[in-house]
């Protein structure tokens, strides 16, 4: 769903004619609140703001599957070091 220049208004206009706003969301609008000329903040439904927050919550759990399958990948070639003699060498070089 895209955003029309009806869907932009001032926050003047927004205090105004909130409870019309609100119904207009409900329904399924979105609608941008501009604060001296620039975008503010957004309106929208509350349900549709949970699914945005479950879509970016799926999106890092696929980066962290992606992160631990090169992980894996790294581990299969051979690309790996120990731990503890990695950070004795960084701890050593940062003392030197």
């Amino acid at each position: 769903m895209g955003i029309s220049a009806s869907d932009v208004i001032s926050l003047s206009t927004a205090r105004a004619n909130f409870s019309e706003l609100a119904e207009e969301v409900k329904a399924g609008a979105e609608k941008i609140i501009t604060k001296n000329g620039e975008s503010y903040i957004a309106l929208i439904d509350a349900q549709r703001l949970d699914y945005y927050h479950r879509l970016e919550r799926e999106r890092i759990h696929l980066l962290l599957i992606d992160e631990a399958g090169k992980g894996l990948d790294d581990v299969a070639a051979g690309r790996v070091k120990d731990a503890r003699s990695t950070l004795s060498a960084l701890k050593r070089r940062r003392g030197a």
